[in-house]
């Protein structure tokens, strides 16, 4: 994978909690934080990170999304085909749609494509809305994606045999 600069990331912070434990001296707070990174060229990452203060619970879960990315396999400006991703009890369909559709997706979806550089989408989250379920049961579906060429190597054919197109000059 070619080098990608720093400042060439998206973040999106997609969930904050707060967790209060409550010890003999009184109620202790501290807070995690779901961050999406991606660089809009097809690379992404997800992170969840703690702390006890805010800010540091979105860097320290941004520096771990930076280092966990995953490339995924797009065809133009969107995926290649239907695909449906599930963690936990959520559920997310990804269609693939033609240029100037938009991206029509809910708010934890949407952050994952926009992260991830998808402009023509439909989305549709199905099952449970809890946030991190539906961020990562996206990630599942993304993760499932192959381009044209790597399911023609893994046949050993060419790209035109692998989507039935005739050569066109074979006459």
């Amino acid at each position: 994978m070619a080098e990608i600069k720093e400042s060439s990331f998206v973040d999106y912070v997609v969930n904050v909690r707060r967790v209060t434990k409550v010890t003999k001296g009184g109620k202790r707070f501290s807070f995690s934080a779901m961050v999406v990174t991606g660089d809009q060229q097809g690379n992404i990452g997800i992170a969840q990170g703690k702390s006890r203060e805010v800010s540091m619970a979105i860097e320290k879960a941004t520096n771990k999304a930076r280092k966990s990315m995953i490339q995924v396999a797009l065809r133009g400006t969107t995926i290649p085909y239907k695909v449906l991703g599930r963690h936990g009890a959520s559920s997310v369909l990804l269609c693939s749609a033609s240029h100037g559709t938009g991206l029509i997706a809910g708010g934890a979806v949407r952050s994952v494509m926009e992260a991830l550089g998808i402009k023509d989408v439909l989305a549709k989250s199905l099952g449970s809305a809890n946030r991190c379920n539906v961020v990562k049961a996206t990630l599942n579906a993304l993760a499932q994606l192959r381009s044209a060429v790597h399911i023609a190597k893994l046949r050993g054919k060419t790209v035109n045999e692998v989507i039935g197109r005739q050569n066109v000059n074979a006459e």
